[in-house]
């Protein structure tokens, strides 16, 4: 029996390497199911779940109900994807998360033939995003334009700002003390998100549909390997090392936001994004990972990666 049992152990261990080294050298593009938009992918098991997870914590519970905490999951592990959400429609300040926003701005404004893809602008499109540089995203502000990165995400075929939903990603203000600001046109806020149109973002550019495949390749190459190594990224780090990170995050006094595509060995492929107004907010959101990871690691999701 004990032997029948060390061989079924180094067989899924074999399985699990071997898909680790599988895993390690594909396109970081989701090219599976065909697309469907995030609205239409609500899970009513997975949001029971995330909610039963959330409301068990007396902390979570509290911040969720007073509007200070957002939640949203997408699980892209086989199949159709399943979204979760809590507060979801919820802006909030958010401070450099929004930088993704930016990135976006300056691919299309690269695309279009109106921003020249210089190694200086290559340079600080992985500053801003890698080490959250404030003199990088302000530099690429001012060559892209306010106006511009608004009507990139107010486009109809991303709607990443759309007030019928509560707002969501908007970038008002140069990261520096000077400049104009100009809040976002429902709550003032001048750097903002909602968990889901920050959730979105990451499904769209996992999906190739951030300006073309291409494109969102470049983008995804530019949020890989974080150099800040907090919150998401030191939670994850230390239960699946192995794992490849996409992520940008932002924190200013209480103010903590963290956004994460994660594909890892295994069952490990999701977003995450959680952003939270608290004293403890650092480190609710670094626990947040584990609570998310519980209820997205099941029996069923293993399964159907092996």
């Amino acid at each position: 029996m004990t032997g029948y049992k060390l061989k079924a152990s180094f067989i899924v261990w074999l399985l699990a390497t071997a898909h680790a080294q599988a895993w390690d050298h594909v396109s970081p593009l989701d090219e599976g199911e065909a697309w469907r938009p995030v609205y239409e992918l609500v899970d009513a098991e997975l949001q029971a779940a995330l909610e039963a997870r959330i409301n068990a914590n007396n902390e979570w519970r509290s911040l969720a109900n007073r509007k200070r905490l957002a939640i949203a999951v997408i699980d892209l592990n086989g199949g159709t994807p399943r979204f979760a959400r809590i507060n979801g429609n919820q802006m909030m300040y958010s401070a450099s998360l929004p930088k993704i926003a930016i990135l976006l701005a300056a691919y299309k404004a690269i695309e279009e033939g109106s921003l020249v893809e210089t190694s200086e602008v290559r340079r600080d499109l992985g500053a801003m995003i890698r080490k959250s540089d404030n003199r990088a995203a302000t530099r690429l502000i001012d060559l892209v334009g306010l106006d511009q990165i608004e009507a990139v995400l107010t486009d109809p075929r991303y709607e990443l700002y759309d007030e019928s939903r509560g707002g969501g990603l908007w970038v008002g203000k140069r990261y520096a003390k000077q400049g104009r600001r100009r809040g976002d046109p429902m709550h003032g806020i001048s750097h903002g998100a909602t968990a889901t149109q920050v959730a979105r973002f990451y499904y769209m550019l996992a999906k190739g549909r951030l300006i073309s495949p291409e494109r969102s390749e470049q983008m995804l190459a530019d949020l890989v390997d974080p150099a800040l190594n907090h919150k998401f990224v030191s939670a994850i780090k230390q239960v699946e090392p192995r794992a490849r990170l996409y992520r940008k995050s932002g924190t200013w006094r209480n103010y903590h936001s963290d956004s994460i595509l994660v594909r890892g060995p295994v069952w490990r492929n999701y977003v995450l994004v959680a952003m939270t107004e608290s004293e403890n907010g650092s480190k609710v959101i670094s626990d947040l990972v584990h609570a998310v990871e519980s209820v997205l690691n099941t029996p069923q999701a293993t399964a159907e990666v092996d």
